[in-house]
């Protein structure tokens, strides 16, 4: 029987005490966002693994890159919507209304990103990591050259497939465990 406080339908309290660190970036959190985020919560059973998620994911969405914290978003929410990951759709949609100002893009981008109003790029962007999230065996020079068509440089490449691998193994996590969005998420930016 699973805890109901947890993030999870899984019964796997978070380590207490946490961390001095653990802590402060929690705080971090709670500052910067008025919440910590379930996915967090739901990585802290095990301090080493959540220091692993949480430095490639600061590194991948955070980090320096030619793509735009939006754009990075945007895929965020494309490979979760094929995936049908509830807690990414919930919360990466709402930091895509947040970043973007615009509340239909965020819906469009969990419903259909076909139907948003997007730059050549951006479509080129995201029917690459639509390809890599539904069958990635089936790339070729071709789909990158479309990338670097629309002015894509070879890093930014690299990092448009490091965002989308990463979801769809977060997706899997995260439907797996029934990891659960926090209630904050669907109203932000609306």
């Amino acid at each position: 029987m699973s805890n109901p406080d947890s993030p999870t339908a899984l019964d796997l309290p978070m380590v207490e005490p946490l961390p001095k660190a653990t802590r402060k970036y929690f705080e971090i959190c709670e500052e910067k966002l008025g919440m910590v985020p379930n996915v967090l919560r739901a990585y802290a059973f095990d301090i080493d693994k959540l220091n692993a998620f949480t430095a490639m994911y600061n590194d991948l969405m955070l980090g320096e890159s030619g793509l735009s914290k939006l754009e990075r978003e945007m895929i965020a929410v494309v490979v979760s919507s094929i995936n049908r990951c509830w807690y990414c759709q919930v919360a990466h949609g709402a930091a895509v209304r947040a970043l973007s100002g615009r509340p239909e893009l965020g819906e469009a981008m969990v419903m259909n990103w076909r139907m948003a109003e997007l730059s050549a790029r951006q479509r080129a962007m995201l029917s690459f990591a639509e390809k890599v999230t539904k069958e990635s065996a089936m790339i070729e020079e071709a789909d990158r050259q479309t990338l670097r068509d629309a002015g894509f440089a070879e890093r930014d490449i690299w990092d448009i497939a490091s965002v989308a691998g990463f979801f769809s193994m977060s997706n899997r996590i995260a439907s797996a465990t029934g990891m659960q969005p926090n209630a904050e998420y669907h109203s932000e930016a609306r």
